[in-house]
């Protein structure tokens, strides 16, 4: 499944207001159980990395396969990172179609996978005593996959009616698919997940079988394992089920780099819409980089909830929006901060993009006010504070760090840097990567009939 602008819109919206019954909570986390010194890292002989961490808070465990290959890593046939997440679920020599899947709710599990730019996870959520079911479940479709013409052609379907649902026929998806190729001319991240409709199209059964053999080797795999679970015996169960794999001498990853971008770009679609939507984005440092809690600050003055300075002054008090969102996203290899605005259908779309651009300036022009530094700084720390409750969270949360970064960063790491981030940090990354000849804009609007007069 893909992920969407419009959903991380929803998501930060919905995060934000439940964030702010927890701000006076705020500092009762200072105690919180540091997940990160307590994950235990485990290498096979085999190269696959496991991360475990026991949690006996809560009656259900999370198994997590991270496997280190997205849309960013493809350099011939675009899409077989997504087309992969959906042919895991098509069944193995010994296990029909869906069987996986069938096996795992019949039990109440919930089971699910995600692909990236960077990865393609898989994940089941279970009470405890199914784990040894998964982890020899996971361990079936990894040793013997069902690959074939059968396969490939009932998935390739299931791949093109997703991308025409989500990305062809959707403004939404429209608008973000053409911001990222129009970001980035050169590096793959212009690729996206779900792949040009022309390369799923195309890719043949040897071609999935090599990409499979190549990038879902156990070197280049993670597992991450949270929750309540017996540590000793679900390693010794992972390393008789995994251990067998197969490793690969070599991995290969697209050397591209994006070249600096030297001025404006911009891009219109026409599109049947009765709300126009704009799209901008400006080249951002890759995960892990120092600016990182800066931009985030500056995505949250700017849009994290009702009193951000992008709501009040484009929804309500301009009424020319009827939403806005900014985030910073950052991937292994670069990032991005974005700003996406769904304009009202008796507004124009040129004064929406005259407004944000203003605000963005006022970034770059003025320190931000102590209270709304703060505001934004606490916004952070709960939103990440937050997101440790469950197992499944635990689970991504540091295996996301470790494939991403190497490393788990421990909680204090991460509060300090949010805490570090003063005024003048904000103004700083604001002139450095929010530039006017950095961005990069993308209209999504009606089509216009001949009589129509001068643009909106």
């Amino acid at each position: 499944m893909q992920g969407g602008w419009l959903r991380r819109w929803r998501s930060a919206a919905c995060a934000f207001v439940a964030s702010l019954a927890f701000v006076a909570a705020a500092r009762a986390f200072e105690g919180v159980d540091d997940p990160a010194l307590r994950t235990r890292v485990t290498r096979l002989e085999n190269g696959l990395t496991v991360l475990s961490l026991a949690d006996h808070t809560t009656p259900s465990v999370t198994f997590q396969v991270w496997v280190r290959v997205g849309s960013g890593d493809e350099s011939r046939y675009t899409g077989l990172a997504h087309l992969f997440e959906h042919m895991m679920f098509r069944g193995t020599r010994r296990l029909g179609s869906e069987a996986h899947e069938r096996l795992i709710e019949e039990r109440g599990g919930r089971v699910n996978a995600f692909t990236s730019l960077d990865v393609t996870v898989y994940f089941e959520d279970v009470t405890a005593e199914h784990l040894p079911l998964v982890i020899e479940l996971e361990a079936e479709r990894l040793a013997h996959l069902d690959i074939s013409r059968e396969s490939l052609a009932s998935e390739r379907q299931v791949v093109l009616e997703e991308r025409r649902l989500r990305t062809e026929d959707s403004p939404e998806g429209r608008a973000y698919e053409a911001l990222r190729a129009l970001t980035f001319r050169a590096h793959p991240y212009r690729v996206p997940p779900i792949g040009w409709r022309s390369d799923v199209e195309a890719a043949t059964v040897e071609v999935c079988r090599e990409f499979f053999h190549t990038y879902y080797a156990p070197n280049n795999l993670v597992i991450a394992v949270a929750g309540d679970f017996d540590e000793a015996d679900a390693l010794a169960r992972i390393e008789r089920a995994f251990g067998s794999l197969e490793p690969v001498s070599a991995i290969p990853r697209n050397p591209t780099r994006e070249p600096e971008q030297r001025g404006e770009r911009r891009e219109v679609i026409h599109f049947d819409v009765k709300a126009p939507i704009l799209a901008a984005a400006w080249h951002a440092p890759a995960s892990g980089h120092p600016d990182s809690e800066a931009l985030d600050a500056a995505s949250e003055i700017l849009s994290g909830g009702r009193s951000s300075r992008l709501y009040r002054r484009l929804v309500y008090e301009g009424q020319q929006a009827l939403g806005v969102q900014t985030g910073y996203d950052e991937m292994e290899r670069a990032g991005v901060f974005e700003a996406f605005a769904s304009v009202r259908p008796d507004a124009k779309v040129a004064r929406v993009e005259s407004l944000l651009f203003e605000e963005i300036a006022r970034l770059r022009d003025s320190l931000v006010s102590p209270a709304e530094l703060e505001k934004a700084k606490r916004g952070l720390e709960v939103r990440l504070l937050a997101g440790l409750g469950t197992s499944h969270a635990l689970a991504f949360h540091v295996a996301s760090d470790f494939v991403l970064l190497g490393r788990v960063r421990p909680l204090a790491e991460r509060l300090e840097a949010i805490r570090a981030v003063g005024a003048d940090d904000v103004q700083r990354v604001a002139r450095t990567w929010l530039r006017d000849d950095g961005r990069s804009i993308v209209q999504v609007i009606p089509p216009r009939s001949p009589a129509a007069g001068s643009a909106r």
